[in-house]
Formats: C-alpha cells, structure tokens, sequence
C-alpha cells in the first residue's frame, strides 16, 4: 500500500467514523504529512489506528484522537494557542495551520528539538517551542488548550489559563476508562463542560495524581 492510500484510509476509515467532519480538520489531516513527524523505525505504522512510540517513554496521539480534539476545540484564526506536550511536532503543526499563534511547552528537550527539526521540514517557522514542566511555568492567558497527556485526577490548573470563550482539551482519569473532556470559559467565573469519549493515554509527567481512598 502506498503512503497516498494509507492516508486516504486513515480519514475514511479511522477518522470519519470516529464523528469527525469539520471540513478543516479533515483537509489539515490530508495535507499536514504525519509521515515526516514519525520515528524512521515506524514509518510504515504513520497512519496506523496505534500510539506510534516517540523517545523518552511518550507516544503520538492515535489520529483519530488527534482528530477530534481538533474538531473539539474548533481552532480558528486569531486564537492564541498552548499545547502542553509538544511530542513529536504534528499536533503542533496542525495547530498552527489553524491559528496564528502557538505556544508549545515539552518537558523533554531532546522532543522538543525533534519536533523543530520536523516542523522546519515542512516550513513551519513561527510556533513558540518551550522546554519546561508546565506545572513549574508562568504562561498569560490563552484562548485554546490542548493538553496532550493524562490527568489521572481532575484540577482546575489549565482552566485558570483560559480567556473568557476558551476552550481547553484534556483527558481526566486512569486506565481504558479515562474521559476526554472539552471546557469552556464562558464567563470569568462559570465553566461549561462536555465529556466527549473515552479513551486510554499515559499521563501528563508531574501530573497531579488522584488521593487514594482510605478505610
């Protein structure tokens, strides 16, 4: 099977019947080349239904995950930015070809420096790459979130960086059951929440973790 065809199956056969039918992300996900984000070793698993493995223990985001945390969040022109895990650079790309502004935060410098190296390669120039733990960091407001690993308990920690009208992404819970979720900061002081799928992820590293029950 040629990479065409496997892209082309990727979205009819994983991302479309997933709910997916923003007509955006859709082209964004057709012309983005996942291939160039994937380690040399997995190339031909690019457009695989599987969390391609990167360095340090982290793993990409199947597409179809990818796919509706775009579609959830509805990125559009003007919006400002974070994505916390920054990865392998192709959320971040896709990111970035939604908005104008993209702040990415990896904990991992080694990613970090991959992610460049595969965003120069399709000409990607202006995303505001950081190395850092994201609970150890100061950001201003922002008017969309993508929070790429698992929150094994719930917190308020990424909803207090959203401007009114921002929406966050972020899967909250352990194992299979975990739940993705979309926030919304509709005023100052009130939230609206959605629970999308559920799903299974490795936890965002330094990542509160949930109080044990005790008897």
């Amino acid at each position: 099977m040629n990479q065409e065809q496997a892209r082309f199956n990727m979205i009819e056969q994983q991302i479309r019947p997933w709910n997916v039918a923003d007509n955006d992300v859709l082209k964004i996900m057709k012309q983005i080349p996942r291939e160039h984000f994937v380690p040399h070793n997995y190339k031909k698993l690019a457009f695989a239904d599987i969390q391609v493995p990167l360095a340090n223990g982290q793993r990409m985001m199947e597409p179809k995950i990818e796919a509706r945390l775009l579609q959830a969040l509805q990125v559009k022109p003007g919006d400002k930015v974070l994505e916390v895990g920054t990865g392998s650079g192709y959320l971040t790309a896709c990111l970035d070809w939604l908005s104008d502004e993209v702040t990415s935060i990896e904990i991992h410098e080694a990613l970090s420096q991959q992610a460049q190296q595969h965003l120069s390669t399709i000409g990607i120039s202006d995303v505001n790459l950081l190395v850092g733990d994201i609970f150890d960091t100061v950001l201003h407001k922002f008017d969309v979130i993508a929070v790429t690993g698992g929150l094994p308990a719930s917190s308020d920690y990424f909803e207090k960086m959203l401007a009114v009208g921002g929406r966050l992404f972020e899967i909250v819970g352990v194992g299979p059951a975990a739940t993705a979720q979309l926030i919304t900061r509709v005023r100052e002081d009130a939230f609206r929440r959605e629970n999308l799928f559920e799903t299974e992820i490795a936890p965002l590293q330094n990542a509160p973790l949930a109080e044990a029950f005790i008897f």
